[in-house]
């Protein structure tokens, strides 16, 4: 086995099966589905910092699309001023997005997991993996209300689809979006859509439980105001 390959399998793929059927074991009461929820609760808090200052960025990301609209109107006849001005602006502000990416790379890794965990059914073999303090389950269920977690099914594909279209709407009401963001708001959920139905269903199960995270955390947009220091006059 290359370095690599060890890496992803013994530090990554094989932490995640077992805090899986951990979760199956206990607190998910031997429903997977629920077992994956908790599981991307826990993920999700563990990134919370970093989500926290992700949400500060958007705040900035608010104001700053303020100011250049002003600044536009203030320098239409004069572009190389303009650009003069938004470059002094995106530089005073220290607007940093690598918490967001951090943030977007590390569920990106665990859909990726998650597929792996899933890929072909969770069959006896994959439970040899399992830690000494990790109980060996008789059988595993696989099925969420009715659903199979381990097959692609469009109708919860749909449900992320129509989640995330109505989160842009949302969003583009308050702020009138230019033409790319207009097409972004249509195609985007369209695209997730078609990527997830060709996906096992858990997938949507995880991107759902995330979505929903980020709304709830959104809710306390009074923790994540911009320090004094960091604000964009």
């Amino acid at each position: 086995m290359d370095f690599l390959g060890y890496i992803w399998t013994n530090w990554l793929y094989i932490p995640v099966f077992n805090a899986l059927i951990w979760l199956y074991n206990g607190p998910a009461k031997e429903n997977l589905g629920y077992a994956v929820i908790i599981l991307t609760i826990g993920l999700r808090l563990v990134l919370l910092p970093f989500s926290i200052v992700s949400e500060r960025n958007k705040i900035k990301y608010n104001k700053l699309s303020e100011k250049v609209g002003e600044m536009q109107k203030d320098y239409k006849k004069d572009p190389e001023a303009l650009k003069e001005k938004v470059r002094e602006l995106l530089k005073k502000s220290k607007v940093n997005p690598w918490a967001k990416i951090l943030v977007l790379a590390i569920q990106a890794l665990m859909l990726v997991l998650l597929y792996q965990v899933f890929i072909g059914g969770i069959a006896r073999y994959k439970l040899n993996v399992l830690y000494p303090t990790v109980e060996k389950p008789e059988i595993i269920y696989t099925q969420f209300y009715g659903f199979e977690l381990g097959i692609r099914d469009w109708r919860w594909a749909a449900v992320v689809g129509l989640v995330l279209f109505a989160e842009n709407y949302l969003i583009q009401r308050k702020v009138k979006p230019n033409r790319s963001e207009q097409l972004y708001a249509i195609f985007f959920p369209i695209m997730s859509f078609l990527l997830l139905w060709a996906l096992p269903m858990v997938k949507s199960i995880f991107i759902l439980t995330s979505l929903a995270f980020s709304y709830f955390l959104s809710l306390f947009k009074g923790m994540f105001a911009p320090e004094k220091g960091s604000e964009v006059d």
